[in-house]
């Protein structure tokens, strides 16, 4: 102690001396003789020469100007485990960004690398949380000849992005480019445990959902009319978002079993066209396949397919879908909702463009304030001839006058039976007929009785079940009495019990028995 002594007086020494000198020059510099380089100067020698005393037992003087920065420590990349980046580059497996070679091993193991990463426990239960894990297409594109999927079930927090896939020839014409299903190989469910017993063991298997909060951003999927482009089963909130998919011939995106799953700001079509392709009444397929509930479509443009969206689960909502994937005329579907007697769908602020919608037996079922082009409508369709809680309202029809009905029924399979709180009004029409559940009439006559026939506006046959009418007259030596005499066949008769000129206003409800 007593020997480093005398070098911790001269390192002092040599510290004041120098700060005297900065000192000093200051003092100079407002003269106008120092400069503010000089002075940056100064105070960097000041601070090398301190960071090379920093750490020593003893010193041994070394000139200032001969002094070097302390060396910056050793970088050493992060060890295997929870600290590891999460990122998984494509190309580093050895994946062909430019789609001449075959590229589906190199990406099914980048797969299998995230599924086997750093977790951070459970989401749902059985579910292990990646931490938001990331598969890098890196803007690439990528041949794939088969079916992209995770070795096992039981992951979640992870997002593909950022590039195409696009099916080989010989890719399977029942598979889909990405295949969010849980694998029927029980190795791979049991290597995974291996690799990470710390956060997977025992556990993969326990959900009742196969994947959990999975993002499939910034992708166009190409499936070369071998197959599909995505498909989600059994899982729990999937967001698809910012996609391009197309060439499929089965579904552009099937969803199954579990559900919210997101799909948004997408865009799908199984050929690459902008409308009056001379080609579409050869299209086929179906861009969305929902046969799961709770889901959600939202602004998704959907330009070629025999049939836009097919719903057979309830409680979805489809909000600012464009569908003219192919025309009516051509025998096309925008949205065919095939859950007769518990449809539970919204289909709202949404353009139905030369397509309508169909509907099996609907019970709760909104359509609103959307817009329908072309002589585009809606076909309600008897199954078991129930229609119940079915609200049509607000929106907009345009077509050619060529007599085509808004909202039609198709009784083929007979007709329809149990009919409550179904309202089809105020709905505005252009060049198409209206029908609706709610008719309003004024006629006008110089007698005793006065006809008004409702066929031309009801939308269900011999159905009137609430009656409103006024009569106002202006005959002033007279005051009659007057009643409804008859209800049928979508006709109603008012009498009087005096021949009077007289306007009658009618109002009449279908869909509201009580």
């Amino acid at each position: 102690m007593e020997a480093a002594m005398p070098g911790k007086t001269l390192m002092w020494i040599m510290i004041s001396s120098l700060l005297i000198t900065v000192h000093v020059h200051g003092v100079t510099s407002q003269m106008g003789h120092f400069s503010r380089s000089d002075y940056r100067y100064q105070m960097r020698r000041l601070q090398e020469f301190k960071a090379s005393l920093t750490g020593r037992d003893s010193v041994s003087f070394v000139a200032p100007s001969s002094v070097s920065p302390a060396p910056s420590p050793n970088y050493s990349p992060p060890t295997p485990g929870r600290s590891s980046p999460r990122v998984y580059h494509v190309t580093t497996y050895g994946a062909d960004p430019t789609g001449n070679r075959d590229s589906t091993e190199a990406v099914a193991q980048a797969f299998a690398d995230a599924f086997r990463g750093p977790s951070e426990g459970f989401l749902m239960e059985g579910i292990s949380n990646l931490g938001g894990a990331q598969i890098n297409l890196e803007g690439g594109q990528y041949l794939i000849s088969k079916p992209l999927r995770f070795p096992a079930a039981g992951v979640g927090n992870m997002m593909i992005h950022g590039g195409t896939l696009r099916a080989s020839d010989d890719f399977p014409t029942d598979g889909y480019l990405i295949d969010l299903s849980a694998s029927s190989s029980s190795p791979n469910q049991n290597e995974k445990t291996k690799e990470s017993p710390s956060s997977m063991s025992a556990q993969l298997s326990s959900s009742s959902y196969s994947y959990e909060y999975i993002t499939l951003k910034d992708l166009m999927l190409d499936a070369n009319y071998r197959g599909g482009g995505i498909s989600v089963i059994n899982s729990l909130r999937t967001s698809i978002d910012n996609c391009y998919i197309t060439h499929f011939n089965t579904d552009g995106i099937l969803v199954q079993s579990g559900h919210e799953t997101y799909i948004r700001n997408s865009f799908l079509g199984q050929h690459i066209t902008a409308g009056g392709d001379h080609n579409e009444i050869n299209f086929s397929g179906t861009a969305i396949n929902l046969k799961g509930n709770d889901n959600a479509v939202t602004d998704v443009v959907i330009f070629s397919a025999a049939v836009g969206i097919m719903i057979s689960g309830p409680a979805n909502i489809l909000s600012g879908v464009h569908c003219y994937n192919k025309a009516t005329g051509f025998g096309g579907v925008g949205i065919y909702l095939r859950l007769p007697g518990l449809t539970q769908t919204r289909i709202v602020n949404s353009y139905m463009d030369y397509t309508g919608i169909v509907a099996e037996d609907p019970v709760q079922l909104d359509i609103s304030n959307s817009f329908f082009l072309g002589d585009a409508y809606i076909v309600l369709k008897s199954i078991k001839g129930v229609a119940n809680g079915v609200n049509i309202v607000n929106n907009m029809f345009s077509g050619y006058n060529k007599g085509i009905e808004i909202v039609q029924l198709d009784q083929s399979n007979g007709g329809f039976k149990e009919i409550e709180q179904v309202v089809v009004d105020r709905n505005i029409v252009r060049g198409m007929n209206i029908k609706g559940t709610i008719g309003r009439r004024t006629v006008q006559g110089n007698g005793r009785s006065w006809n008004i026939d409702f066929n031309p506006v009801l939308l269900f046959p011999n159905l009137i079940r609430h009656v409103q009418y006024s009569l106002s007259t202006g005959a002033s030596n007279v005051f009659p009495n007057h009643a409804l005499r008859n209800v049928s066949d979508n006709r109603v008769v008012i009498e009087s019990d005096v021949a009077v000129p007289a306007s009658v206003f009618v109002t009449v409800d279908q869909g509201v028995s009580s």
